[in-house]
């Protein structure tokens, strides 16, 4: 299962709109009941309006009724070509933390099919601040 997550975030990687950084990420985020949502970082030329891959993939979902996630795969690289593990951005941690367990929810970064890491999101993300903390 994980292989073939990894491959659809590879295999999406052409999806992104990365002009001026020319770094492109996909994400596939994996919800509990099997449906896969995937991503890409969608850059603007203010910057600020830019958008990462992981957030279009978990806004997707949120937007689709979903709100029960195992896992998400991350990759990107220069122009595209993955060389190295890609982790995600602050930013898009603290969304994940809006949806996830921490404890369980696992951020699979590859270099290829065969070569990745796996981190849980409270290793990404410790001593994190959620929902639970406004109740």
């Amino acid at each position: 299962m994980i292989k073939d997550l990894i491959q659809q975030a590879i295999d999406a990687l052409p999806a992104s709109y990365a002009p001026y950084s020319h770094f492109h990420v996909s994400a596939a985020l994996l919800c509990s009941d099997g449906t896969v949502y995937i991503g890409n970082n969608i850059e603007n030329a203010s910057y600020s309006a830019t958008v990462c891959a992981e957030r279009t993939a978990f806004f997707h979902a949120v937007k689709e009724g979903r709100r029960s996630f195992d896992s998400i795969v991350i990759c990107g690289g220069r122009d595209g070509i993955i060389s190295d593990y890609c982790a995600p951005c602050g930013v898009c941690r603290q969304v994940m933390r809006e949806f996830c367990n921490p404890k369980t929810f696992k951020i699979i970064l590859p270099k290829s099919p065969d070569d990745y890491k796996v981190f849980t999101l409270e290793q990404l993300l410790p001593e994190s601040f959620g929902p639970e903390q406004l109740e």
